[in-house]
């Protein structure tokens, strides 16, 4: 697809404005965290939400799936998981003689993946190359999800007993992080009000379907990325590498995600071309999770927030066009 035009930006936005609105009928209060998952599924990436329970990570994946008229499964996490209880397997049909395969909960449009650091190292895996491919292989075949295709992880911030430390390898293959959070006094009185309603993630209507959904993550790739903001991001990547208290900063599938990210970003704002701000904006949850801190940080109570905000002084935003 070509460059977006203005007019398609102006498209854009509108549409995206009105799936956020539908979503928030089950997630009350909480819009940047809703702008912030529908930009990650229209970027065609993963969300990872580090959230304490019953914050409503379950109602946001259901509705994200219920917008763009999707699938959504949930799997729980748990130590005795296997990889074949996600991915599917192929079972002998005595009658036709031939192995069949049985699609697992992969195969959705929005997978919630419950406590997915419960899970051995091994049933982790069996994420990895569906997040990154759109494909399960089994016995040697290759079965596509479809699109749009979206993982949302949650991991419990509190309880770290008997939990595997997600590798850095695959960390890196969620585009964002962030979390929901309790929600203000105003939304929460508001809930309150709504307790009969047990189910609100019925109420969200699908507003497009799935094909329309991967049509728009592809008139964001048309966004235009101007040669300055590519060396900006660029120069935030290498000084997360040399930043004090990092052992581990940005890698080169980072900084194409996060480009990408920042297309769509821009096109939620209405715009067909990519600021300076968008980049800062996004900086938080598209690095958090990607940045390894060492011990002394711990030590000196030092955080990764403080660390991007660092970057951030550090790396002068770009103030006209490259040449």
């Amino acid at each position: 697809m070509g460059a977006m035009t203005s007019e398609q930006a102006g498209w854009f936005t509108d549409t995206f404005t009105r799936l956020v609105a539908n979503v928030e009928q089950a997630i009350v209060g909480k819009t940047y965290v809703v702008r912030l998952a529908l930009a990650c599924l229209l970027s065609e990436g993963h969300l990872l939400l580090e959230d304490f329970p019953g914050t409503g990570k379950t109602s946001l994946a259901k509705s994200l799936a219920n917008t763009v008229q999707g699938k959504s499964s949930r799997i729980q996490f748990t130590p005795d998981l296997l990889p074949s209880d996600i991915t599917g397997v192929s079972i002998y049909d005595q009658r036709e003689q031939k192995f069949e395969f049985h699609p697992g909960p992969i195969f959705a449009t929005v997978v919630l993946a419950d406590e997915i650091n419960r899970a051995s190292p091994k049933t982790q895996s069996a994420l990895l190359e569906v997040m990154e491919e759109g494909s399960v292989t089994v016995d040697g075949v290759a079965h596509p999800v479809g699109d749009p295709f979206m993982v949302v992880a949650t991991q419990n911030p509190i309880e770290q007993a008997g939990t595997y430390r997600l590798p850095e390898a695959q960390l890196d293959r969620f585009l964002m992080k962030t979390n929901l959070g309790y929600p203000d006094h105003e939304s929460t009185v508001r809930l309150l009000g709504d307790a009969s309603n047990r189910n609100r993630t019925a109420a969200v209507a699908p507003l497009i379907t799935a094909t329309a959904a991967t049509d728009m993550a592809r008139l964001a790739d048309g966004v235009h990325v101007d040669e300055s903001v590519l060396i900006y991001v660029s120069r935030i990547a290498e000084e997360s590498r040399r930043a004090r208290h990092v052992r581990l900063g940005l890698s080169v599938r980072a900084s194409l995600a996060y480009i990408r990210a920042a297309k769509t970003w821009a096109a939620a704002d209405g715009r067909h071309y990519v600021v300076p701000d968008d980049i800062k904006e996004l900086a938080v949850p598209i690095m958090c999770h990607r940045l390894l801190l060492d011990a002394e940080a711990e030590f000196n109570g030092v955080n990764v927030d403080d660390v991007i905000a660092g970057i951030l002084a550090e790396v002068k935003p770009p103030v006209e066009r490259a040449a």
